[in-house]
């Protein structure tokens, strides 16, 4: 029943608790309101096509595999991308593209890093180095004929990533880089099957290939401790 607005008798507990309530709707309801054209913003601009949206394009020139290569790329785009989308060097594969699996690995002015990870920008000048750039069919690199003989690989899908981290991973310890699990910093020590595994960490095999990969880079590496 409707209360008489001339009524004065003092409201119980409950009627002032939904009075309350009340008051709060209204309170939240007049918030939402006016945050709604910077939301509407918002969201315009994150469903905006690409192509209504400001794109600064850069020349970017690498040697891949040995060949000066000149790309006219978007900022955004990663080293992956600019690998498989434009130079058409498919060997490196897309995996988690969050860093975490490293299929995506390649060897950039020596050094193996998840491509996945980085803007082909940030690498004016450099030296890359593909799976397709470190052997080929006929002329396998030692890294890859091992991979062959010791079946290190299932479905495949993660060789690549897996061969370009070995190869490279093998000339960290020839530097002398000492990884988490080195126990000596004072000398080079022969390289042990848990410094392998702990230096390759960062390649995962969901086909759980490992052991065979291990037997690749013990014959590569001349033996492990």
């Amino acid at each position: 029943m409707d209360k008489d607005p001339n009524d004065t008798t003092p409201q119980g507990p409950l009627e002032t608790r939904v009075s309350r309530r009340k008051v709060l709707i209204a309170g939240t309801v007049s918030a939402a309101a006016g945050a709604l054209p910077a939301v509407a913003t918002l969201a315009g601009e994150a469903t905006a096509p690409t192509e209504a949206r400001a794109v600064v394009m850069s020349k970017v020139n690498l040697e891949v595999n040995g060949a000066a290569r000149s790309l006219d790329l978007d900022t955004r785009t990663t080293l992956l991308d600019a690998l498989r989308e434009h130079l058409r060097l498919t060997g490196t594969k897309k995996g988690c593209d969050h860093g975490q699996c490293g299929a995506c690995t390649v060897i950039v002015d020596g050094r193996r890093i998840n491509s996945c990870l980085t803007l082909a920008v940030m690498h004016e000048g450099s030296r890359v180095t593909t799976i397709e750039g470190l052997g080929t069919p006929e002329r396998l690199h030692p890294m890859q004929a091992a991979f062959v003989k010791h079946d290190g690989y299932q479905c495949g899908y993660c060789t690549p990533g897996q061969i370009c981290s070995a190869v490279a991973m093998l000339d960290e310890v020839k530097a002398g880089i000492p990884s988490h699990v080195t126990a000596d910093l004072t000398s080079r020590s022969k390289l042990s099957a848990v410094e392998v595994r702990e230096r390759m960490s960062g390649n995962i095999c969901r086909c759980g290939a490992y052991s065979n990969i291990l037997d690749a880079i013990d014959e590569v590496a001349g033996g492990l401790a």
